[in-house]
């Protein structure tokens, strides 16, 4: 990327947030309500042999430092409220990526009792990884497509 120092500063300075957001996202995870399969699969993209951090990608504790939030599992009336304190906690802007057929579309527990719905039900999500559960791969290709798409 190269800055464009004859703008006014104001542009500037917003082309080097962008420009770290894209090359430094910190992500937070949270399970609303998954049988751990994804879960699994989302650490397997962080260990030495998928490597994630190879995209500036760091795994973070706290949603108050994190860009982009992947979720996992069907939303239920008890995470409903804990996923939308975690979404409303992360600084702006912020993303969101939905992994797993139980968080696109509320999977093997869609009309269950205490299954609300699917996470696109209860905040926007940017990003969609399909699979029961998705290969680290997949999520991978998904963090990518979203950081692709904070380029333009």
């Amino acid at each position: 990327m190269t800055l464009n120092l004859t703008k006014p500063w104001d542009d500037v300075l917003t082309q080097i947030k962008t420009w770290a957001r894209i090359n430094s996202p910190w992500l937070v995870h949270y399970n609303s309500g998954s049988c751990n399969g994804c879960d699994i699969e989302i650490l397997a993209t962080l260990t030495p042999r998928y490597d994630l951090e190879r995209f500036g990608v760091k795994l973070q504790g706290s949603p108050r430092h994190a860009d982009v939030l992947i979720t996992t599992g069907a939303v239920t009336r008890q995470s409903r409220d804990g996923l939308l304190r975690t979404y409303e906690q992360m600084p702006d802007p912020k993303f969101v990526v939905a992994v797993g057929s139980c968080a696109i579309s509320g999977g093997v527990f869609q009309g269950c009792y205490n299954v609300i719905g699917e996470i696109g039900d209860v905040i926007p999500v940017n990003v969609y990884v399909p699979g029961c559960p998705p290969r680290p791969e997949a999520i991978i290709y998904g963090v990518v497509q979203l950081l692709n798409s904070l380029k333009k």
